[in-house]
């Protein structure tokens, strides 16, 4: 019945800088993008909905609505999106050149290689590599 998440919703202010990022340094595609002049909030809203293979994000912006900032600490809720990478070290020497240092890691474990990064709003973005005796 249920088959894979869908897409993960992003809501910002900097609609722009945030669909940049995830398509010019993390490599997502633009599916489509939409206006939809009378949203719930009784706003217009923008969408860009983005895909990494089979990964979705759809990237919001309310005109004039306010927007809680990412969380600084643990917290209960959304924490992060993962994205799993084939070689961390060079995915990590990529984003480094592209401005975007990892900001926690990269941490070795028996199955895995772990950092993560941050977006432009501050959300978390893990990255993980999968060593060759664990699964994806």
């Amino acid at each position: 019945m249920f088959k894979k998440i869908d897409h993960v919703e992003l809501v910002t202010e900097r609609l722009e800088e945030t669909v940049a990022f995830y398509t010019e340094v993390l490599g997502f595609t633009v599916r489509l993008r939409e206006r939809i002049p009378r949203s719930s909030l009784g706003v217009p809203m923008d969408i860009a909905y983005l895909s990494l293979g089979e990964t979705g994000v759809e990237v919001m912006h309310y005109d004039g609505a306010p927007v809680k900032p990412a969380p600084e600490k643990e917290h209960a809720g959304y924490r992060l999106l993962a994205l799993e990478v084939d070689d961390m070290e060079r995915a990590l020497a990529l984003l480094a050149e592209k401005g975007h240092p990892a900001t926690w890691g990269p941490r070795t474990g028996p199955r895995y290689v772990r950092a993560e990064i941050h977006d432009p709003n501050g959300n978390a973005i893990e990255l993980r590599q999968w060593l060759a005796s664990g699964t994806s």
